[in-house]
Parts: structure tokens; sequence; C-alpha cells
């Protein structure tokens, strides 16, 4: 069996013992440790169901599905932390979330991929459009803090706008991508749908997951997470400062290591088979994903619930993302990778994250 599957079977023993935790009040920081190991599991369950439905729906539909709900946990999470108000905690994780896939993932993949194969290819143009798309990202995080700071005192009302302006045209350039990737240029994006791990080649093609089943548990792992998510988030703000860790380290390090927990193991077990073009496009789809769409969703549900979420993220957030798109661009360029890159990546991102752990904003 594989590490993926015990993982997913394994932890799941954490769900009632986390419930049941809550409910006898074991105290936040247990709470919040018990909860963040059921959701690991709940998030490989959600991503799994999703790409088998794929296989069902066709790699249009397949491609749309992984698409949109790729990124769910973390999406749940987020809009759980935003409707409790800890909104500089979810502006954060989406920092986080992009930083953790360029660097932490992607490095991790390299790395342990570059152990069993001296290098590994993927297609470079694949990474360059990624790329190019991730710049965009980052520059609608840097123009309403340069506002902030450049203007000398802007009005929430107008940062509020320009973030609602900058969410719609990032939704629409998320939309461009994914006519891009899975009609006009889908050729270039010709990776596997699903991990199928340990078939043979014929065991894959004859490979027809049942549909309705994995609806049902695409269905229970969404209500899953966000049950267990109410119980995280209602925990973090009390375990956290119990730890000595700010918000905006809990944001950035932490609840992307409980959200990604899918995206990890499969884009590292897929690089171990030398599958470096699903581990990349996995890593930087994911942080493509959240830049995007996730963010954006985010901006426009806080004004609708009351919680009004904006777009200007402070300057340090915004020059962390900047680096972590730099390094992964600059890295992926050529098109292969080995373990020193993946070292590279690594190492960035664990100096971001003493960065992030030292700063002292509350």
């Amino acid at each position: 069996m594989s590490i993926k599957k015990l993982i997913s079977i394994g932890l799941l023993i954490f769900i009632p013992i986390s419930i049941a935790a809550e409910r006898l009040e074991w105290g936040a920081l247990t709470v919040f440790g018990l909860s963040a190991l059921a959701i690991v599991p709940l998030a490989i369950w959600l991503s799994t169901a999703t790409e088998e439905v794929a296989v069902v729906a066709g790699p249009s539909i397949g491609g749309l599905l992984n698409a949109v709900f790729g990124n769910a946990t973390e999406l749940i999470i987020a809009l759980v932390a935003l409707r409790s108000g800890l909104v500089d905690i979810v502006k954060a994780s989406i920092t986080g979330t992009v930083v953790s896939n360029l660097l932490l993932v992607m490095g991790l993949s390299m790395l342990l991929g570059g152990f069993r194969f001296k290098e590994q290819e993927f297609q470079p143009i694949v990474a360059r459009v990624n790329g190019s798309t991730m710049t965009l990202a980052v520059a609608a995080l840097v123009l309403p803090a340069l506002v902030v700071e450049t203007s000398g005192g802007v009005n929430e009302p107008e940062i509020a706008q320009l973030s609602i302006a900058a969410a719609i045209i990032l939704i629409v350039v998320y939309i461009l991508t994914l006519v891009f990737s899975l009609k006009t240029h889908s050729y270039l994006y010709d990776v596997s749908v699903v991990e199928l791990e340990g078939e043979t080649l014929g065991e894959a093609e004859a490979h027809q997951p049942n549909l309705w089943l994995w609806l049902g548990v695409l269905l229970l792992a969404t209500v899953a997470i966000a049950f267990e998510s109410e119980i995280f988030v209602g925990a973090v703000e009390e375990a956290t400062k119990g730890l000595g860790l700010t918000p905006l380290f809990t944001g950035v390090i932490l609840l992307p290591l409980v959200g990604g927990a899918a995206e990890y193991v499969t884009a590292v077990s897929v690089a171990m088979k030398n599958n470096m073009d699903l581990a990349v496009s996995v890593s930087m789809g994911s942080s493509l994903l959240v830049a995007l769409l996730v963010a954006p969703i985010l901006v426009l549900i806080g004004q609708l619930i009351g919680q009004p979420m904006d777009l200007s993220f402070n300057l340090f957030e915004v020059v962390a993302v900047a680096i972590a798109v730099t390094v992964a661009n600059l890295i992926s360029l050529d098109g292969r990778s080995n373990w020193l890159e993946g070292a590279l990546l690594l190492a960035t991102y664990a100096i971001l994250g003493a960065a992030f752990y030292f700063h002292p904003m509350t």
C-alpha cells in the first residue's frame, strides 16, 4: 500500500478524537493539533475523489474539476476563518500557500526525485506560461500595497474598490488560463490527470472508477472538511498565542501545511516515479489557483458577508511572494531539475519561514 493511501486511511482516526477533544474541552492547543491532523486525510480523500471523477468525466471536464477543486481544502478553511473575522490570518494563508507550493512542494519534488534520478525533465513552456501568469498575480498584490504606502493616507473604501476591481480581473485571467490549458493549447498540458499508483499501462487504461461512489466521497469529504475547519479555526488563535506565534506566521506557514497536504503527497510521489511534468503542474498550478481564483473569491465573499478583505498585503508578504515566484521561475525555465535545485528551493523556503517567525507583526 502506498504512503498516500496509508496516510489517507490511518489519520482518519483523528476525526472522532478531535471532535471529542473539542466537546470535552481538552484545551485549545490539543484541539488545534488534533483537528489539523484530521483535516490532512480528508484533504487527500477530497483530492483523490476529484481525480477519480475526472477520469470518468474526460480530459476537458476532468481538467476543469481539478482546476476548480484543486485547492478546495484551503478555500474552505479560509472561508471559515474569514467568517470568524480572522482576516489577517486569511490574507497570510494566501501568501503562505503560494510560497509553500512554489518552494516547499516543488523543492521536495525535485530533491527526492533527484535522489532517484540524476536529472528529470518537464515541459519548460508550461513553466514559462505559469511563471508569466504568476508575475501578473504578484503585480495584483503589489499595487494595492504600494497605493497604501505611497498615498500618505488612502481611505479603506478606495482600497476595497481597488481590490474588488483587481479580484474581478484576476478571475477573468484565470478563466483565460483554463481556456488556454484545456482548449486551445491543451496539448502542452498532456500530463496524467490522475495518479494510478502501481498499475500497468493496460490496467490504467481499464481503470473505470465508480462515478457515484466517488461523487459521494467528494461530497462527504467536503462536508467533513468544513466541519473540521470550524473546530480548527475555533482553536487557532488561542493555540498559536499559547505557542508564541503571530497571526502572520500562523497563516503563512501552519495553515498551508494543513490545507495543502494532498498536493504535497501527490507531487512528491509522482516526482519519485519520474513524472516531473505532473509534479511541476501540481505545484505551480496550485499556486496559480490560489492567486487567481481563491484570493479573489475571498475578497468578493468577504464583502458579501460583512467581513471585508482587500488585496492590500503588507510589503513583507508581497516581497516574500515575489522572491518565491522569481526563484521558482529561474529554476524551472530550462525544463530540467536535479536534487540541488530542489535543495535551493527548500533553502529559500526555510529562510523565508525563519523571517516570518521572527517578524514582530502581531
